[in-house]
C-alpha cells in the first residue's frame, strides 16, 4: 500500500484500537465530593487516582465522654476553636499511652465543631504522599478541613515522611489557612531511635555523622506546633471511666458499684486500664446484664400461667 494518505489512515486505526486496549488500565478522573454530604471523608487510592470518600456513619462521642484527660482535652480544644474561629492555629500530635482517648477526642471534635464547619479527612499512612494533592483540592473552600492521620508512625528507611514535612512546614508554598494536620501516635518522634545515636562518636552502620541523622528524625514532630501527651490511668481514673459508661448504657448506680471488681478483673487480663478497655468491659457488662434482665422477665411471664376465663366459669358453677 503506497498510498500516503491511506497509510495515514491505517496508523491512526491502529491507534484507536491500542488506546481502547488500554483505556480499562488508564486512571478514571474522580467525581468532586459532594461537600454537602458528610462531616468527614477517607482519602482513597485505586487506578491511579484519588478520590474523597463520604463517611455517612459517624461515632456519636462527645467531648463530655472523654473522662480523666482534661487538661489534654482543653489545650486541643482551645486549639481547634482558634482555628474554626478564623484565627491562628497549630498542626497537632498527639503521642502517648495505647487507648487513652487519642482518636477518640479528634472524633469528639468533630461532632462539637462540625455545625460551626469544621470537617475531617481521614489519610492512611500509606497515602501520605498525596497530601500535596488533597491540600489542593480543598484550598479555598469554606469549610474548616483537619486532616487527620492516625497510628502515626514510620520505620527506618521510609520515605514516606518526607511527604508529610513538606505538607506541614516545608514547601515554599505558604500552607492553606483552611486546613490543618492532627496525628496520633505512640511515638513521640514518629521514627525508631537507637542508644548508639546518642554518641556523636559512635558508629552506625554506615553514617558519617549520625548526630545528623537523629536531627532528621526529629525534625519531623517539631514541626508539628502543638505537642499532648497521653499517660496511663491509675486504678480510680479507670473506674471512673467504667462507671460514666456504664451510666451511658442505663446502668443502675448499684449496678455500676456491683460492676468494679468485675472491671477491675477485666483490666488484669488485658494488662490494661486504658480509656478503650474501660469501654469494652462497660459494653460487655451492660449487654450481659440487659440480656439477663429480659431472661428473667420472661421467666417470670411463663411461671405465671392465669386461668382461662372459661375454666374460671366452670370451677364457678360447681361450687354453686
Amino acid at each position: 500500500m503506497n498510498d500516503p494518505f491511506a497509510q495515514l489512515v491505517a496508523l491512526f486505526v491502529r491507534a484507536e484500537r491500542l488506546l481502547d486496549r488500554l483505556e480499562p488500565f488508564l486512571p478514571t478522573a474522580a467525581a468532586a465530593p459532594d461537600w454537602a454530604a458528610a462531616r468527614a471523608f477517607r482519602w482513597r487510592t485505586g487506578r491511579g487516582a484519588g478520590y474523597l470518600q463520604a463517611i455517612r456513619r459517624l461515632p456519636t462521642i462527645r467531648l463530655a465522654d472523654l473522662r480523666d484527660i482534661d487538661e489534654q482535652k482543653a489545650r486541643i480544644d482551645a486549639n481547634t476553636r482558634q482555628f474554626v474561629s478564623g484565627q491562628p492555629a497549630n498542626n497537632v500530635l498527639l503521642t502517648g499511652s495505647r487507648g487513652s482517648g487519642k482518636s477518640s477526642l479528634i472524633k469528639a471534635l468533630l461532632n462539637e465543631y462540625a455545625p460551626q464547619g469544621l470537617r475531617v479527612i481521614e489519610v492512611e499512612k500509606g497515602d501520605l504522599i498525596d497530601l500535596p494533592d488533597i491540600v489542593e483540592l480543598i484550598e479555598g473552600r469554606p469549610e474548616r478541613f483537619i486532616i487527620f492521620c492516625d497510628d502515626l508512625s514510620f520505620d527506618t528507611g521510609d520515605a514516606r515522611y518526607k511527604a508529610l514535612k513538606v505538607v506541614l512546614d516545608g514547601s515554599i508554598a505558604a500552607p492553606p489557612d483552611n486546613v490543618l494536620i492532627y496525628a496520633t501516635s505512640n511515638r513521640r518522634h514518629l521514627m525508631p531511635e537507637y542508644f548508639a545515636e546518642n554518641l556523636e562518636s559512635q558508629r552506625v552502620g554506615e553514617e558519617i555523622h549520625p548526630g545528623e541523622a537523629v536531627e532528621e528524625k526529629i525534625s519531623l514532630s517539631e514541626r508539628f506546633g502543638l505537642w499532648i501527651s497521653f499517660y496511663p490511668f491509675d486504678q480510680d481514673a479507670y473506674l471512673d471511666i467504667v462507671a460514666h459508661w456504664l451510666q451511658s448504657f442505663g446502668c443502675r448506680p448499684d449496678e455500676i458499684v456491683a460492676a468494679e471488681r468485675a472491671a477491675l478483673n477485666w483490666s488484669l487480663e488485658r494488662g490494661s486500664r486504658s480509656g478503650r478497655v474501660a469501654w469494652q468491659f462497660a459494653r460487655d457488662w451492660a449487654g450481659r446484664q440487659h440480656n439477663t434482665s429480659e431472661r428473667s422477665a420472661r421467666s417470670a411471664s411463663r411461671s405465671f400461667s392465669p386461668t382461662p376465663p372459661s375454666a374460671a366459669r366452670k370451677r364457678a358453677r360447681g361450687a354453686a
